[in-house]
């Protein structure tokens, strides 16, 4: 009778990362927090994070000392290591606006911005498409950006338009 020989298995890579990826990964999670710490309030509040480590970065955004702080940051960096920062990166891309959604809104309302300074037409056509815009202010806003454009003062109406763009196209847009 033969009996099949069980050669045990090679193993030609190690199955855990290098030392040197390792700090790699380690480095990034603290870049992370360091990101996380210059939130403002408001921001960090929009970022969904376990209560420790919001403990810590508001600790960290308190101290003052160069060497305290540079160790608080270690320690956030060390939460970090227990959460995962996907989410959390994606958050902060949202937040701080360098996510693809929040750059393609910025320039669609650029493109809203300019249409109605330049037509009209445009009007009509963001009052069907929106059809819960109050237009008489919108009116307003447009006749006093113009009149702007025309004698080439600060466009200040130019950016309230702006404004009023980016955050009722953002709130139709969620």
């Amino acid at each position: 009778m033969k009996t099949a020989s069980i050669a045990p298995a090679v193993v030609t890579q190690d199955e855990r990362p290098s030392k040197t990826q390792r700090k790699r990964e380690m480095t990034a999670l603290q870049d992370l927090g360091v990101a996380l710490v210059g939130l403002n309030a408001d921001q960090l509040a929009r970022v969904d994070l376990p209560e420790k480590l919001r403990e810590a970065i508001a600790a960290a955004r308190r101290i003052t000392d160069h060497e305290g702080r540079r160790r608080q940051l270690q320690y956030v960096g060390r939460l970090m290591r227990g959460v995962e920062a996907e989410p959390i990166e994606q958050a902060l891309a949202a937040v701080t606006g360098d996510s693809r959604a929040a750059v393609e809104l910025m320039h669609r309302c650029e493109r809203w911005r300019d249409r109605l300074l330049e037509d009209d037409g445009a009007l009509t056509e963001l009052l069907s498409t929106y059809p819960d815009i109050d237009a008489q202010p919108l009116r307003a806003t447009i006749r006093a950006a113009r009149r702007e454009l025309a004698t080439g003062s600060a466009p200040r109406h130019a950016r309230d338009l702006y404004r009023w763009l980016h955050a009722t196209l953002r709130v139709s847009n969620t």
